[in-house]
């Protein structure tokens, strides 16, 4: 079988061998052995767990795929208590996906002239949510609205993939090797062989 350049478990470089001495040392290993560079010449090969290397792939993959969103939730000074934690329950919904929230607090006529209910009101919502949150942007006045960005303490873990229960067979390591036993036959495979009788 053609030479490769084998990289071992420990991620040692063993240099150029032959692929039946690569399967050999995998088998030793009980682990697997995996072409990581097939463009290569002679390609390169890896020595590892097959399994988890697929399993902690899937998981980069997804935690890649979430995109951070800014997600609004808009608060009045003399929001009502009840409406403000009904609000407060959005935004702790949005920070568990991962997303950041800008609290923003529109002030009104007069309203403008106490702004200290509104730094008040966004030091409770940063102390309600201090749990999940931490204070991004502190509260700042810009016209005539008020605006606080919190941002999740941690990204949330996609709902990770069950880790293999067993390792993909590994290959023979040459054509002439004897073909792995056969699995043992389970009670259902047993009696669906026995209803369909000899062909």
């Amino acid at each position: 079988m053609s030479p490769i350049r084998l990289i071992d478990e420990t991620g040692a470089q063993r240099g150029v061998v032959s692929t039946d001495e690569a399967l050999r040392m995998a088998r030793e290993a009980g682990l697997d052995l995996v072409e990581v560079s097939p463009n290569e010449r002679p390609p390169v090969c890896k020595i590892m767990d097959y399994g988890k290397h697929k399993y902690l792939q899937s998981k980069k993959t997804k935690q890649k795929h979430h995109e951070q969103k800014l997600k609004e939730v808009r608060i009045r000074p003399k929001t009502d208590p009840h409406d403000r934690q009904i609000k407060l329950g959005k935004a702790r919904e949005f920070l568990r996906h991962g997303d950041k929230v800008q609290f923003t607090m529109i002030f009104r006529g007069r309203e403008r002239f106490h702004q200290d209910l509104g730094n008040e009101a966004f030091n409770e919502i940063a102390n309600e949510l201090a749990d999940i949150a931490k204070v991004e942007r502190p509260a700042k006045m810009l016209g005539r609205r008020m605006t606080l960005v919190l941002g999740p303490t941690k990204v949330p873990s996609p709902s990770r993939p069950t880790p293999p229960a067993a390792r993909p067979a590994k290959p023979p390591p040459s054509a002439a090797a004897p073909a792995p036993p056969a699995a043992p036959t389970t009670p259902a495979s047993a009696a669906s062989a026995a209803a369909e009788g000899p062909g």
